[in-house]
């Protein structure tokens, strides 16, 4: 067992990077400069005094060349390779920390990335084994190409215009994942592998962004697989290098709608990667690889060889927080422990191997018996024979390799071989010895005349079973208990109960309706409406004297209240004489008795007594007076203001300007009376619908203002907006 080799690298500053911005540094263990770093030091994004410190495989600065980095850490996986172990190498990190330049490089010779390098190293093996082998051992190298774009597969051997919209698919074989469809190409060279690596790499996707002018939009996988065959062995092992796009925040890179999409798809299969990572180091029975084609492909932990991931880092403020949650993925990446198992050679045109007991010259092949029993097949030839007539059914022979034993009966030799059952039922002595009952013959069961019924003995076999039916459920079920009697008062309610059902109560569920509308009226302290709905419920309880106590005694109630009104109006008409001007009494407004008060100190006469002097005795007692309708409602007639009196909106009533509003306001035209001055849609509509006689309870007709007073009345008008109003005709509407 082994753990995967993680390997930092930082990359060198930008010309657009201050040096004072630099947070990561590398440094070894025992602080001597001249060894190799194994340490990744980075100070708290919350407290810049406290440092975090990663220890890794092996640290390199940004002095550090590419070929350094391959031989310190690549070149030493190629021996492994042609040993029969698989090879994998990845690079991880954010936009713009170097990943592409780490594994494909520039084009000049000391640019060059890990991928040209190692296939350089890759074919220079492969001629010196073929060497030093004088011919015996051939090498050959086969190379695949493709990308992860937006969580499909795309083969970057094959022209974009042969791409499908779905990509290519993923398969398991052998443990292993494999890309359906993919193109496998051989190279016999270097400068073969270059012309297809650099005409693959045109197709890969790739854009400009906000961090990084050339940011890769997918991951892509190279895989070439190498197979030594030496005589009629062939051992095969595979290397990827795979080229992971980085995660981005999209808040920097101002991605538009299309790269945002990308960027979507690439956060999710790195944040898959490091689900798996988190549950391979917490040694979860479940691995989501599947939940990402990237993941699934890559199977961290899972694959059988060598592992090497380069972590790459920037080195400056701006990734701070990417480069310690980098820091961190990688952490618990190299904890991860993976089988390192070399791949088992297989034989070239293998065959499988023959039995020595099955071959030599004095083998013996000896016919094998019939499924069934001799004496079954005996009985149906004879049978198919006596039916044709011309000759007997034809017997074929089946051989064995098994031989013979010399003495024995093919019927003895079944019959020990086979185990015996100590369930099954032995045979009779008279029966021949067989390892299994014959079957019964067909001809037998159709020649055996049938037994004669009469119809007497039928009809005595179903009276029997009827009888014995009828018995056991006598006996499972008890004897029901007897019905009681019902009463005759039981009965009359439950008659009743059915009428109330049906609708058939004559209308006494009406008049229940009015009593229950009665009673919550005096709950209320409305009894002029409880009076109203006792009159409404005597129609159908003419004879109850409680309902006629209960009537009276409301009659006489609102009569001594309508005595204490008149009384209070006469005071307050002769006191009110010396405060009018002109001797003018304001009649609109009926003073309280003593205790009763509105809000603010005003006094406020109960609604439903104001209009008691219209009321007579006998109008009380009749009940034609007032017709009950379900879900209507009485509106309540507004209280002229005192001060709508002195406000001047109920003088002079003839002004020009009062009847051009008065003109507007009876028109009923909802545009002119949006033209007015405080008046919006909402309340010009509800002007209108109380004109109309929509708010009105009493009835119907179209109503006429006559006076501003009246129109201050209207519901949702004040003084204050009739004012407006007014004030508003004088810009000349």
């Amino acid at each position: 067992m082994g753990g995967i080799r993680v390997v930092a690298r930082i990359r060198p500053q930008q010309s657009i990077e201050f040096e004072r911005d630099c947070i990561v540094s590398a440094a070894s263990t025992d602080g001597d400069l001249s060894s190799q770093p194994t340490l990744i030091r980075i100070p708290s994004f919350k407290n810049e005094h406290e440092i975090y410190s990663f220890q890794f495989s092996s640290v390199y600065d940004q002095t550090s060349t590419q070929q350094t980095i391959f031989d310190n850490e690549i070149s030493p996986t190629i021996k492994h390779l042609f040993n029969g172990f698989d090879v994998t190498i990845f690079a991880y990190g954010v936009t713009g920390t170097g990943k592409t330049h780490t594994m494909r490089g520039g084009k000049t010779l000391a640019e060059r990335g890990i991928i040209p390098r190692l296939l350089s190293s890759t074919y220079r093996r492969c001629r010196k084994i073929e060497k030093d082998s004088g011919g015996a051992t051939v090498v050959g190298i086969t190379l695949s190409y493709y990308e992860i774009y937006n969580d499909k597969v795309f083969d970057l051997l094959e022209a974009p215009e042969k791409r499908t919209p779905t990509g290519l698919q993923l398969r398991d074989n052998g443990g292993k994942t494999v890309v359906v469809g993919l193109t496998e190409r051989p190279c016999e060279s270097l400068k073969e592998f270059e012309k297809l690596y650099d005409q693959a790499n045109v197709n890969r996707s790739t854009s400009a962004t906000k961090l990084n002018a050339h940011s890769s939009r997918s991951h892509a996988v190279l895989c070439f697989r190498v197979t030594m065959t030496t005589g009629d062995e062939v051992r095969v092992s595979t290397a990827s290098a795979i080229d992971l796009a980085g995660s981005e925040d999209n808040r920097r890179t101002d991605n538009g709608k299309e790269r945002m999409v990308e960027s979507a798809s690439i956060n999710k299969s790195l944040f898959v990667l490091a689900k798996c990572v988190e549950a391979i180091s917490q040694n979860q029975t479940r691995i989501p690889y599947r939940e990402s084609k990237m993941t699934r492909i890559l199977s961290l932990g899972q694959n059988n060889g060598l592992t090497v991931m380069i972590l790459n880092l920037a080195p400056c403020r701006s990734y701070h927080l990417d480069t310690i949650s980098s820091l961190n993925f990688a952490n618990r990446t190299k904890k991860i422990e993976i089988r390192e198992i070399e791949n088992e050679p297989m034989a070239k045109g293998c065959s499988r191997p023959v039995p020595s007991s099955s071959t030599g010259s004095s083998m013996q092949r000896q016919p094998l018996r019939a499924l069934t029993p001799a004496v079954h097949n005996t009985a149906v030839g004879t049978q198919l024979a006596s039916q044709k007539g011309d000759r007997p059914a034809k017997s074929f022979s089946v051989y064995s390799d098994r031989s013979r034993i010399s003495g024995v009966p093919a019927n003895a030799i079944r019959e020990t071989s086979k185990r015996s059952s100590p369930l099954k039922r032995p045979s009779d002595a008279g029966a021949p010895s067989l390892s299994r009952p014959a079957k019964r013959r067909s001809p037998d069961r159709t020649q055996r005349p049938p037994a004669a019924m009469s119809k007497a003995v039928i009809e005595d076999m179903i009276e029997k079973k009827v009888t014995d039916l009828l018995a056991a459920r006598a006996l499972d079920h008890t004897s029901a208990a007897p019905v009681p009697e019902i009463s005759k008062e039981v009965q009359r309610r439950l008659e009743l109960l059915e009428q109330k059902i049906e609708g058939q109560d004559d209308g006494r569920e009406q008049g229940l309706t009015f009593l229950l509308m009665a009673k919550q009226h005096s709950v209320r302290g409305e009894d002029k409406s409880a009076l109203r709905m006792f009159l409404l419920a005597k129609e159908y309880f003419p004879d109850n004297a409680k309902l006629e106590m209960k009537i009276t005694k409301l009659q006489m109630k609102l009569k001594e209240k309508q005595a204490v009104v008149e009384g209070n109006m006469d005071i307050k008409i002769s006191s009110g004489m010396s405060g009018q001007p002109g001797g003018k009494v304001d009649k609109s407004t009926p003073s309280l008795s003593k205790g009763e008060t509105g809000r603010g100190g005003r006094s406020v006469v109960d609604d439903d007594y104001r209009d008691l002097k219209n009321i007579n005795e006998a109008e009380c007692d009749s009940g034609d007076s007032f017709r009950y309708r379900a879900g209507s409602k009485k509106a309540t007639k507004k209280l002229v203001p005192s001060s709508m009196m002195h406000d001047g909106l109920g003088d002079d009533p003839d002004t020009p300007r009062t009847k051009r509003l008065l003109d507007i306001v009876n028109s009923q035209d909802i545009k002119r009376l949006r033209l007015l001055r405080g008046v919006g849609a909402k309340k010009a509509e509800a002007i209108i619908e109380v004109l109309c006689g929509g708010d009105d309870g009493e009835g119907g007709g179209r109503v006429v203002v006559h006076s501003l007073a009246q129109l201050g009345h209207l519901r949702g008008v004040g003084a204050k907006t009739v004012e407006n109003m007014r004030a508003g005709l004088e810009g000349g509407l």
